[in-house]
């Protein structure tokens, strides 16, 4: 028999290891969570403050009000209405038909199927820039200004890193479970409905997540494709508060901000343990 021997320096040196990581976590989390911060330290200033030279760091007398003015200024609740309805819509249909294209670069044997995957992968590359006037183009043609159209055809042409997501969970996934279903006269979209889709609930998390995030934090698209009346939270936040003049009301922008963000720290915290076991069940392959 051999006994384990614990020198007496092991515990005090196992302590500062875990006081160097959690300091380093620590500092981190403030790195990421300092710009939120002063954020809504900015909703909670007045005008004056935020120009004042050099910077004040608090406010002198908190502005709770700037909160309700924001929201009163504009019809929030109705922009927030469009926003939510979009990024469902688009958030929805791309989860779906990206595990769908996901689950044929997976599991199906076609001539040219890696350089196609290649090619997807190459997509992402492409600015959102490149390709929008052409976009707008189309759907001006189609008729489809000023309507949610624009959505569901994004949503039904799939993403390319999401498609990326769903290929390498499938693709891990053990070739039986296909096999004994095919004995068993199914077909492949019975596979993908029936076995492979409720097995890969923690990437439709992540999916719907990262999707959804883009939709609601998307400006661009909006403010080309949509009416005022039509437009989302993200361009009525950055357009509306403005004074007679012009110029930015950027207390109020700062507030508003602080309740557009709100919304998406809730979805990721209630996805976050998905979203996290979607991420890592994904590894390259």
């Amino acid at each position: 028999m051999t006994a384990t021997s614990v020198t007496p320096t092991s515990a005090p040196r196992t302590r500062v290891n875990r006081l160097v990581l959690y300091t380093v976590l620590v500092v981190i989390t403030g790195l990421f969570l300092g710009p939120f911060g002063w954020l809504v330290l900015s909703g909670l200033k007045t005008p004056a403050e935020l120009a004042a030279s050099p910077v004040h760091w608090l406010p002198a007398h908190v502005q709770w009000h700037n909160f309700a003015d924001a929201f009163d200024l504009i019809d929030f609740l109705g922009y927030a209405r469009n926003s939510l309805i979009i990024a469902l819509i688009y958030a929805t249909l791309v989860t779906l038909s990206s595990a769908w294209v996901g689950f044929g670069f997976a599991r199906l044997s076609a001539p040219g199927k890696k350089t196609l995957f290649g090619i997807l992968l190459g997509s992402m590359m492409l600015p959102q820039m490149i390709t929008l006037l052409p976009t707008y183009l189309i759907f001006a043609k189609l008729g489809m200004v000023d309507t949610y159209w624009p959505w569901v055809l994004w949503g039904l042409s799939s993403a390319p890193y999401l498609v990326f997501l769903f290929r390498q969970f499938f693709a891990g996934l053990p070739r039986e479970l296909e096999e004994a279903a095919i004995v068993d006269g199914c077909g492949y979209g019975t596979i993908f409905w029936r076995i492979f889709l409720p097995q890969s609930w923690p990437v439709l998390s992540a999916s719907f997540v990262i999707a959804f995030t883009w939709t609601w934090g998307d400006y661009i698209a909006p403010q080309l494709l949509l009416s005022t009346d039509r437009t989302t939270l993200a361009v009525a936040v950055m357009s509306t508060y403005v004074t007679s003049a012009g110029t930015p009301v950027t207390n109020l922008q700062a507030a508003a901000s602080v309740m557009y963000v709100v919304p998406i720290l809730l979805i990721f915290l209630i996805a976050q343990r998905g979203f996290v076991a979607g991420m890592s069940t994904t590894g390259l392959k």
